[in-house]
């Protein structure tokens, strides 16, 4: 075991930040892309993967429900994490010394109204994380970034000003992912199951498939949809479904689904962190 977590992005990103909250006993490895969190997983280097799937300001992360059928990882857990975003300065700096905000470019708009009364101009970074490093290197007082309390303790930043996003719910919410699934029940509020399929070529295939969970009163909290291979004529869909695989209403609804697909593959079987109305 090497009781590590890996992410995507740099120290001091908000996925890290979800590693220290979600696994706080845990080392959390940086990584470069989705695709090589995953990889430090499957070649052992890393025991669990965090991955952002959504966002309630952006809607779901680009790639990940196109990477996590291939992974060969399973879900284990979920985690959710407020963005909170935070001006952050060298030290000596104040707030009237700031001329220039680096950070993400989604990050920005989320602090346009902050920015322009204080007539701070808006840097784009690679990375919010990114750009606190960097500011903390440069040391120019006129600097700073937007990024989480957690990149300022990283990188020896002051806050000199806090939450300063125009929306108090923005939120991520992230996969825990292993190499061995877990499906015993736990938790407190439910157990979620996860699950990929694909539709047969016949008429209201997807209207059938879903059938089987509203008869057998299943409540599915997520239903996406993308293309596979590049294809606009082969659809798979990415499911959310509040139960657990062995409950009998969900076998009877899973069994339905097999008439109206081509294939079903569970990614996990975890608890849910909040209630699913």
């Amino acid at each position: 075991m090497t009781n590590r977590i890996a992410f995507q992005g740099e120290p001091g990103a908000y996925s890290h930040e979800a590693c220290r909250n979600a696994r706080a006993d845990m080392e959390a490895l940086p990584c470069r892309t989705f695709e090589d969190v995953i990889e430090s997983v499957r070649a052992g280097d890393a025991d669990l993967a965090m991955l952002p799937v959504e966002n309630t300001t952006y809607g779901r992360v680009a790639d990940i429900h196109r990477l996590l059928p291939h992974s060969g990882l399973h879900i284990i857990d979920e985690a959710f994490v407020r963005v909170h975003i935070n001006l952050l300065g060298v030290p000596g700096a104040k707030l009237e010394d700031i001329a220039e905000a680096h950070s993400h470019l989604v990050l920005l708009p989320q602090c346009a109204t902050f920015l322009k009364k204080r007539g701070i101009r808006g840097r784009v970074s690679p990375d919010n994380a990114r750009a606190a490093r960097e500011v903390s290197e440069v040391g120019d007082i006129h600097s700073a970034a937007l990024a989480s309390e957690l990149a300022g303790e990283i990188y020896g930043l002051n806050v000199l000003a806090r939450n300063i996003e125009d929306h108090g719910d923005n939120t991520t919410r992230f996969l825990v992912m292993s190499r061995q699934a877990d499906l015993s029940r736990r938790g407190e509020h439910g157990m979620i199951t996860s699950f990929v399929f694909q539709v047969r070529n016949i008429p209201a295939a997807l209207y059938k498939a879903m059938g089987g969970f509203a008869t057998n009163g299943i409540n599915m909290t997520k239903l996406e949809s993308y293309m596979v291979d590049g294809s606009f004529t082969a659809t798979q869909f990415y499911a959310d479904i509040v139960g657990h695989p062995e409950d009998q209403n969900v076998q009877l609804a899973m069994d339905e689904l097999q008439h109206f697909t081509t294939n079903v593959e569970i990614l996990g079987v975890y608890p849910a962190t909040q209630p699913r109305g």
